[in-house]
């Protein structure tokens, strides 16, 4: 395996214990029905029932079991064998049908068969991707002709600007730019809990906006939509608020920078 993948597959074996009792991702409220879904993908994305839906990088199957729950065929897949586990482990104790697969994105196509109406995938996923090419072209294999691939994930741009606990202003620190070698550093903690200690790294990518359109069209994916916002599903930065609907915004910035995007293409 990829060293940088083999990396980021140790971390999020240890980050999976720590997310499941953390707050952030609240399992209590989940085993209690609540879905995991934002508004915006549950609008964009429509009904799902009876459709087939593959979704990448899983994690530990929250929003993969939360579509089952609305009447998708769902199987889910990541590449952290403990996240699958535990997924696989929350669908039988909560009686949610789901198949749940470990495996890279890049390898995927040997790990599994059939096409599925829809691909979907979302929020914090393309940065442990280190070429936008062979992730688009496994979207294009899975996917029927004329099924939905979706994504909603945090801005290219907005990852640019330095988001420690210090920050205190947009400050750019990181390239927009794809390169080759990837951005590592030493992860103390998880963003799920910061007081538990973790001893892996974390290896990620940037990738421009460009690069994230061409990718899908070069893999014969037709764009339906690319949406833009100026909020954020999370407080990616000290200096944000969250309002009444949920979103976090950036105080003092008049909505002016892009936070978060969404994207739908059908394979043609």
């Amino acid at each position: 395996m990829d060293p940088h993948i083999q990396a980021n597959r140790d971390l999020w074996n240890e980050w999976t214990p720590i997310h499941e009792k953390s707050e952030l991702y609240d399992l209590a409220s989940f085993r209690t029905g609540k879905s995991s879904l934002k508004p915006l993908e549950l609008e964009e994305l429509g009904d799902v029932a009876g459709k087939s839906l593959l979704h990448l990088q899983c994690h530990f199957g929250k929003d993969s079991l939360s579509w089952a729950r609305r009447g998708a065929r769902v199987t889910g897949v990541d590449f952290s064998d403990q996240a699958i586990a535990l997924a696989r482990s929350l669908g039988r104790e909560l009686d949610i049908e789901a198949d749940f697969v470990c495996s890279d994105i890049y390898d995927l196509p040997n790990a599994l068969s059939g096409q599925y109406d829809i691909v979907f995938t979302s929020y914090g996923v393309l940065c442990w991707l280190s070429d936008l090419r062979r992730w688009a072209s496994v979207i294009a294999h899975f996917l029927k002709p004329g099924g939905t691939f979706y994504i909603a994930e945090f801005h290219p741009f907005a990852n640019i600007f330095y988001n420690e606990a210090d920050a205190a202003e947009l400050k750019v620190a990181y390239p927009y730019f794809h390169q080759a070698e990837p951005m590592v550093w030493e992860a103390a903690s998880s963003y799920a809990d910061a007081s538990v200690p973790v001893a892996s790294s974390s290896h990620e990518w940037a990738h421009s906006m460009g690069d994230i359109l061409n990718s899908l069209i070069a893999a014969g994916l037709r764009i339906d939509f690319l949406h833009e916002f100026p909020y954020c599903v999370e407080q990616h930065f000290p200096f944000m608020e969250q309002g009444p609907d949920g979103w976090w915004r950036l105080k003092g910035y008049r909505e002016s920078v892009p936070l978060m995007f969404s994207l739908k293409a059908t394979k043609v």
